[in-house]
Parts: structure tokens; sequence; C-alpha cells
């Protein structure tokens, strides 16, 4: 049996410290926190953008570092007092190259888009093209959609998945068709890494083809990061093919919410850290930076591999159990730690909107999501879209998931039946009683 880490929040000592804090000077924001402590101690997270952090990620965030602006990078800061931010920043920087394999790493954005709105100014100016897969079929809002700044400032031209059902790379992207609206629009910049695509990315075919039209590639892979890691440990990394990476560093990463930009090339670093700053942002969250490096310092570890390999494994063991059920995933399974759930082989009425709303109140947390070439609009959607890092993060396995994918079943079977969704509830609370979000690291021995 291996060990693999199990980390997130618990009834820590400074955890209950904060409550009782708050419910003396802020009783109103105390009871919320409160709430919110048990929903998620008591419900599975399926989100595939969303983890458990570490009692020490989560504290870092509230520590004296938020009190101190901190302008500019290390050694050229634009206030005084920033000797030990200066040494934070500088740790988290190198942490990420470690992590990465890269020479270069920009720790300051806020977020995932704001490392790609910095990203882009550095690398474009207003009007000028970019590729990218196009929303609805798996890419990101910061790619080019048409009311986001990608989109308003510059000229999105989208590649595709392959559409047609008998082909064997059915809903996986069109490499061949990609090279094509490449050639045609010779775009200054090539997107890849995606928000709900569950299959490997090919870098280095798609580097090929940016090269072919003098194009820089930019992965963003914000969804899978931590599986990019330890020079691939569950998925090919995109160094060195990227010219430049961005991605966000919670989901499988498992650190602070925030964003990361990489590169080896080191004109481009120098773009990329005057587009963060004062580009696109002002003083830079250290209490944030700070917490970055602890994750950063959490994935080093040779624990941090095992997970990423369970977070696949699962990822796997629920599309299965979910597909003896009768629903689709889109391209047959996954590669990585997602899965796109096509809802209307099991009931053609049922809609993501739908199932997302009696899962919750089951307390299985999940969201709705089109797939590729969804006739549904946005806010109701054909499927959901699932994911398994924090159940993994909890110590869940494979016959978890397999057990999981039961309980969906259950209540989208009944349609939110309130009796049946009544006893799967109680079924979750039971799980995760079993697997409990503990404290400090813990080796735990695989499911």
């Amino acid at each position: 049996m291996s060990a693999v880490i199990r980390l997130g929040m618990s009834h820590d000592a400074m955890s209950d410290g904060l409550l009782e804090l708050l419910r003396r000077d802020d009783p109103e924001v105390g009871e919320l926190l409160g709430r919110e402590r048990e929903r998620q101690e008591t419900t599975i997270e399926l989100i595939a953008s969303e983890n458990h952090v570490s009692p020490a990620v989560m504290h870092t965030m509230g520590s004296w570092l938020t009190n101190k602006y901190a302008e500019g990078y290390p050694g050229a800061r634009y206030y005084g007092g920033c000797a030990w931010h200066d040494r934070i920043e500088e740790l988290a920087r190198q942490r990420a190259k470690a992590l990465f394999g890269a020479r270069f790493a920009n720790v300051q954005p806020h977020s995932g888009a704001t490392a790609n709105t910095a990203m882009f100014m550095a690398l474009m100016k207003p009007g000028e093209t970019f590729a990218s897969l196009v929303l609805k079929d798996g890419g990101h809002l910061s790619h080019g959609m048409s009311i986001n700044f990608s989109g308003v400032y510059h000229r999105p031209v989208h590649y595709p998945l392959h559409a047609d059902p008998a082909h064997p790379q059915f809903e996986r992207i069109d490499y061949d068709a990609a090279r094509r609206v490449c050639q045609e629009h010779r775009p200054r910049v090539v997107m890849c890494g995606y928000s709900a695509y569950p299959r490997v990315i090919d870098f280095a075919r798609l580097r090929a083809i940016a090269d072919e039209v003098g194009a820089l590639l930019v992965a963003d892979v914000a969804h899978i990061a931590g599986l990019c890691t330890h020079g691939g440990c569950a998925h090919p990394p995109p160094l060195p093919h990227a010219h430049v990476v961005t991605t966000t560093t919670h989901k499988t990463l498992r650190g602070p919410r925030g964003g990361l930009i990489l590169t080896n090339d080191e004109e481009l670093a120098k773009k990329l850290d005057k587009a963060v700053f004062p580009g696109v942002q002002g003083g830079p969250l250290m209490h944030v930076i700070a917490a970055k490096a602890v994750a950063f310092g959490e994935a080093l570890r040779p624990e941090f591999v095992q997970y990423q390999h369970r977070v696949v494994r699962n990822a796997k063991a629920l599309a299965a159990g979910l597909t003896a059920h009768g629903y689709r995933i889109t391209t047959g399974g996954t590669d990585n730690h997602l899965m796109l759930v096509d809802l209307r082989p099991k009931d053609p009425e049922l809609t993501g909107a739908d199932a997302e709303r009696w899962l919750e109140a089951a307390g299985i947390i999940c969201n709705k999501n089109g797939i590729p070439s969804d006739p549904r609009p946005p806010k109701l959607t054909s499927g959901v879209r699932l994911g398994s890092p924090a159940t993994t993060t909890r110590g869940m396995g494979e016959a978890e998931m397999g057990a999981i994918a039961g309980m969906i079943d259950r209540v989208l079977t009944s349609k939110g039946d309130a009796d049946e969704t009544g006893r799967v509830r109680s079924a979750v609370r039971a799980l995760c009683e079993r697997f409990p979000m503990p404290g400090p690291t813990t080796a735990h021995p695989a499911s």
C-alpha cells in the first residue's frame, strides 16, 4: 500500500481560534464561515477546478503579509520595509521554477485570467490575431470570448475538435485543422490548454504549428498544472515546447487562488514582468505569494507525484462508473483529472442545470457544463463537468469513485426526488466522515 499526502482544512487550533475570534468580534461573518466549513467537510467536491489546501497554505494567507504594500519586484520595490517580502517572493519563484523546469517565473498574477491579460499585453499589440480553442468546446473565456478583454482587444480565430462521431478522434483536438487555421490567419500567438478538455495535449505538435507560421506558443495549463510538475509526472510538460506558460495555482496544483507565469526565454521574461507590473497590476498580494511558496514546497515532495497519479486513476474510475450507469463521457473517457458527462443518453430531457441543482441538494458539488456542439444554452447545458482533485486530497480512491458514480445516478434517475436525495445525502455524510479533511500533512494508506 503506497502512502499519499492528504491535505485540507480541519479543526486545527488556528481554524478554531479564527472562528472563536470572529464569533466574538463579528458574529455574522463568524456564523457564515462556520457554516461554510461545515459544508465543505460534509460534501463531496467534484468541481474540477477546486481543491482543498493544507492548513499551512490556508493560514499563511491570513498572516502579517496582508498588511504590506510591495509594488515592484525583489530588490526593486517602490516601498520600504520589504526585506522579508523579497525573500518570500524569491523563494516562491525558485520553487515554481524547480517544479516546472523553467528558467523564469513570475508569481505575482492575482489569477489565471490576470496572468493571461499580462501575457497578451507582453506578446501582442491590440488588434493582432491569436488562435485558440473555442469556449464552447472546452476553451476558456480569457482565450477569446467576445465580451472578455481577450476578444475585445484582440482578434481570436479558433481551431476545432473533431466533429464527426464516426472519427476515431471524435471530440479531440483536430491538429490538422489547427494547422490549416494558423496557415490561413498567421496568428501572433497560438494558445493551448483548456478548461474542459479531458485528453492529453500534444504540446510538441502545437509548437511545430506555431513555428511554421512564425507564432509564439502559449500553454495555459491552469487545470493540469499539477499533473505537469516533476517533468510531467501525470501529463507531458508544456516546457520546453511552449514559449510561455500561464496557470492558476489552485486546482490540481493545490495551492491558494492565484496565477503564475513561466518561460525559458529571458527577453520574454522581461516583457512579462513589465506587463504584470505596472502593466495590469499594482501591489502584489504578498500574503498569497507566501501561500504559493508553501504550496510549491508541498508540491516538490515525492508524495505529490503519487497524489497526481491517484487523481488520474480516480478520474478514470469515476468515468467508468458513470459509463456503466448509462452516461456518455465525451471523447470516450479521460486522461487527466476531469471529464465531461453527456446526460442525454441517460435522459434526453435532463439538463446540466437540473443535475447540478439536484446533486448539490444531495451533497455532491459539481457544475453544469456545455459539451461539444451542445444544442442547449450555457445556462442550461446538456452536461456536467466532474473532477477528482478534491476527493483524492481527502484520501478517497477508486472504490469510492465507483460508489460516488452510483450516488450520482440515484439522484439523477430519481429526478431529484426529495426522499431519494435525502438518502443519498446521508450516504454522502457517512462517506465524508470516513474521509475527513485532515489537519497538518499526514501519511495515509491508499484506498
